[in-house]
């Protein structure tokens, strides 16, 4: 069953094809600032703080805290069994983010979220 089109991470545009997993939603929650939605207030995270901070290990730490904090109301909502946030840093100025949900159905589906930083 497919639900919505897919969100292209990387530009942010919509895909062609539909999807049936939580893309979307993991998406929509790291991309946005906490706090701008106008819908939800609460739905978006703090990982724009970032892009400021130097390329140093303690970002990536902070990174998969503050994309663990975004994402957990999937969990509370039902929507998602588990979501384990792991990051990696070639030191390019980016924080690569692999983000793996487990679906309600049990369904695992992997995503990868780049953040900047300087």
């Amino acid at each position: 069953m497919s639900i919505d089109k897919g969100i292209d991470p990387s530009t942010g545009e919509y895909l062609p094809a539909r999807i049936n997993h939580l893309g979307n939603a993991v998406y929509i929650r790291l991309a946005t600032q906490l706090g701008s939605w106008w819908a939800d207030p609460a739905i978006g995270s703090r990982l724009h703080e970032l892009a400021r901070e130097k390329d140093l290990p303690r970002v990536g730490i902070l990174a998969e805290q503050f994309a663990e904090q975004a994402l957990r109301p999937l969990i509370e909502d039902g929507r998602a069994r588990s979501v384990t946030v792991t990051s990696q840093q070639p030191h390019n100025g980016r924080c690569l983010l692999i983000i793996t949900v487990e679906d309600a159905t049990g369904r695992e589906s992997t995503f990868q979220h780049p953040v900047g930083v300087a």
